[in-house]
């Protein structure tokens, strides 16, 4: 940040945090019954599928069975980023721990990736040697699958803005999906009596995954590099700061996720004509927050004297 070693920035050196009254905004909100519920459900479920497939011979089951188990990980690291979230600053973690809901995210992406590759595996070897599954069974199985997901899946829709919650909630709602896809799978074979049918539906299953977690991935590395949440436009940014009274030049400009839900900011502003005072200051940080979203913004107040030192395209 070359711009700090500016003769005149002592003038000015504006940090608008506004916080103190805003700070219930971005609070994450408590899912903690939500995620010990949902743990609970799926580790019966994941025991008892498992089992099943055991038994009666169906890799659909099996498939499905360690896809709810990645979930059941999932749901605890989402929610151990949660709680860790909500705990203040201390020593050397000047942010607190609100990153580690960006860890988890990508963490679980990664976990799910080990999955697909674990059932796909069994599943080319499942049609190589096939078996004849045990439709009626994985019918029930799958039955009780799509109610405990689809429960789980509930306790999430409140948190869609967050991208740790929507992790979690994603993976539930793919997870009855997938589940109604093995009672359909359990249904052609029963009809059918084609064993092939298993191992298809299995695939398929891979598939489902594979999709999710591809999106998740994604989002999850863009956070982790530090890029700007989607939803903010810096453009937009960027001219509502261009716009403001005395403003005649903005630079430096950084958006970045704090956490799945957090965004901070900073910019250098130059504003030769008038200081600016606190009331200032506190207005941008309100509108920052209004407007974008932006709960922790740092302005940075240059009277312009000096031209800036070359510093890359955005000077």
């Amino acid at each position: 940040m070359h711009a700090h070693a500016h003769p005149h920035d002592h003038q000015g050196h504006g940090h608008g945090h506004g916080h103190g009254h805003h700070h219930h905004h971005h609070a994450p909100a408590d899912f903690g019954r939500a995620f010990a519920v949902g743990i609970a459900l799926n580790t019966a479920f994941v025991l008892l599928e498992a089992g099943a497939g055991l038994a009666y011979g169906s890799m659909a089951l099996i498939a499905d069975a360690g896809h709810n188990l990645s979930d059941v990980l999932a749901l605890a690291l989402a929610w151990g980023a949660s709680i860790a979230a909500r705990r203040p600053a201390s020593g050397r973690f000047t942010y607190g721990y609100k990153s580690s809901t960006i860890l988890a995210a990508l963490a679980n992406a990664l976990l799910l990736a080990a999955a697909i590759g674990a059932i796909g595996f069994e599943t080319l070897h499942r049609m190589m040697n096939p078996v004849n599954p045990e439709g009626y069974a994985m019918m029930v199985v799958a039955g009780i699958g799509i109610a405990i997901n689809a429960l789980t899946a509930m306790l999430f829709v409140r948190g869609q803005d967050d991208l740790n919650i929507r992790g979690a909630y994603l993976h539930m709602a793919a997870d009855a999906a997938v589940s109604l896809g093995v009672v359909v799978a359990g249904l052609a074979i029963v009809l059918t009596g084609m064993a092939w049918i298993d191992p298809v539906v299995s695939l398929a299953i891979l598939g489902v995954i594979g999709w999710g977690t591809w999106g998740l991935a994604r989002d999850s590395f863009a956070m982790g590099l530090l890029a700007a949440p989607e939803r903010i436009d810096l453009s937009h940014v960027k001219q509502h700061l261009a716009s403001l009274d005395g403003v005649t030049g903005v630079h430096d400009l950084h958006v970045w996720p704090m956490s799945t839900t957090e965004v901070a900011l900073t910019v250098h502003l130059v504003m030769p004509g008038r200081p600016a005072g606190d009331s200032f200051l506190r207005d941008l940080a309100e509108s920052l927050q209004h407007r974008f979203g932006v709960g922790h913004a740092t302005i940075q107040i240059e009277s312009g004297e000096q031209p800036c030192q070359p510093c890359g395209a955005d000077c």
